[in-house]
């Protein structure tokens, strides 16, 4: 097959890792991959796999950005795609609309992935116009069909994304060299319960409420210290100084590290204690906690959304109550004195999306248009 994915741009984040690893799922069975963003950092090793980049202005929010339906629909005619998917609102009217124009026995066959709870609008409805509309996870395909009748139900497959065991297994060890450099970075470590929240610092993360558990467990006594690994926009930074000032004003400045931006995630991950997942409002799935429990590290999250999707299959003693700090400080305590640890990703695995996402391009292509 010849499958055509469409995005905004293919720098860091869920949408691009997700579209990167199909891409190279499929090169690797022998399938041809085109994808079409603006560009961005992750267009080398998507290359180096052997798809193919092509680069269009599709990423602005802006009306000019129709003016690339046409180039698109001629380049959909000259590679006659078997596929094309779309990812993301903006690149999706485009795509939709330039899908739209040609002759229904000759075009490609039109899947759109909803990766988030996007706004209830107009605008965000083109995602749930493909021919396979691909949920990240039981939460959005309930998402869709409250907020988009028009979808059929039985247009939607549930395909979660998923990860390679075998990067980041609960084998996996830090190197001697980069122990010794943390370690002479972070002495305020030494001898603590080790806390991590990753996650850029944004209201919704649950920051506050992280601020708010490394109190109470220091207020019962525990000997504890929270990471906090994630960068800040520059429109968050008046959210960043709040945290600062609740944690002085809750007594714990000294308990709590921000470390900014971290590209080593998995090694911060694999020295601490617990990882925390406290989104105030539902993730459409989390990546970061399944690459955690991956690593076998206990994850306490909020149980909504994709996470608690997770935490049922792998670490259910994780789940607790969205926004109870008493229950989410009584959950962190009892799991720090008596440790239990995932052994699974369970069905999380890149080759089940790989396997399924095929299965639902082979559906379509089996119909009639």
């Amino acid at each position: 097959m010849k499958i055509v994915q469409i995005l905004p741009e293919m720098n860091a984040g869920g949408v691009e890792l997700c579209t990167l690893e199909l891409s190279t799922l499929l090169v690797r069975h022998g399938h041809e991959s085109i994808v079409i963003s603006h560009g961005g950092r992750l267009v080398a090793e998507l290359e180096a796999a052997g798809a193919r980049h092509v680069a269009m202005p599709v990423h602005r929010k802006s009306l000019a950005t129709l003016l690339q339906v046409g180039p698109l629909r001629r380049f959909l005619a000259a590679e006659k795609p078997d596929i094309l998917h779309i990812h993301s609102r903006v690149p999706g009217w485009i795509a939709w609309l330039a899908w739209r124009g040609m002759d229904p026995a000759t075009r490609p066959r039109l899947v759109s992935t909803v990766h988030g709870f996007y706004s209830v609008n107009a605008y965000s409805a083109v995602m749930t116009r493909g021919e396979r509309v691909i949920a990240v996870s039981h939460s959005i395909r309930l998402y869709i069909l409250e907020n988009y009748p028009a979808c059929p139900p039985e247009r939607i497959r549930v395909i979660h994304h998923g990860i390679e065991p075998a990067e980041c297994g609960a084998d996996f060890r830090p190197s001697a060299e980069w122990l010794e450099r943390w370690h002479a970075e972070h002495p305020e470590l030494a001898g603590k319960s080790v806390l991590l929240l990753p996650g850029r610092i944004t209201r919704w993360k649950g920051h506050e409420d992280f601020v708010r558990l490394i109190a109470t467990l220091k207020t019962n006594g525990l000997q504890i210290h929270g990471l906090v690994a994630g960068d800040t926009h520059p429109k968050k930074r008046a959210f960043a100084a709040e945290l600062h000032a609740l944690a002085e004003q809750l007594g714990v400045a000294g308990n709590l590290t921000f470390l900014g931006h971290r590209p080593d995630i998995r090694e911060v991950m694999a020295v601490s204690d617990i990882v925390l997942s406290l989104s105030r409002d539902p993730e459409a799935f989390g990546r970061v906690s399944l690459e955690a429990m991956a690593l076998g590290k206990p994850v306490v999250g909020y149980d909504h959304g994709g996470v608690g999707e997770q935490l049922d299959e792998i670490f259910p003693r994780g789940k607790v109550t969205p926004k109870d700090p008493d229950e989410l400080a009584a959950r962190v305590s009892e799991i720090l004195r008596q440790p239990t640890f995932p052994t699974s990703v369970g069905p999380f695995t890149r080759r089940n999306m790989f396997d399924a996402t095929l299965a639902a391009y082979h559906e379509l292509l089996r119909e009639k248009p």
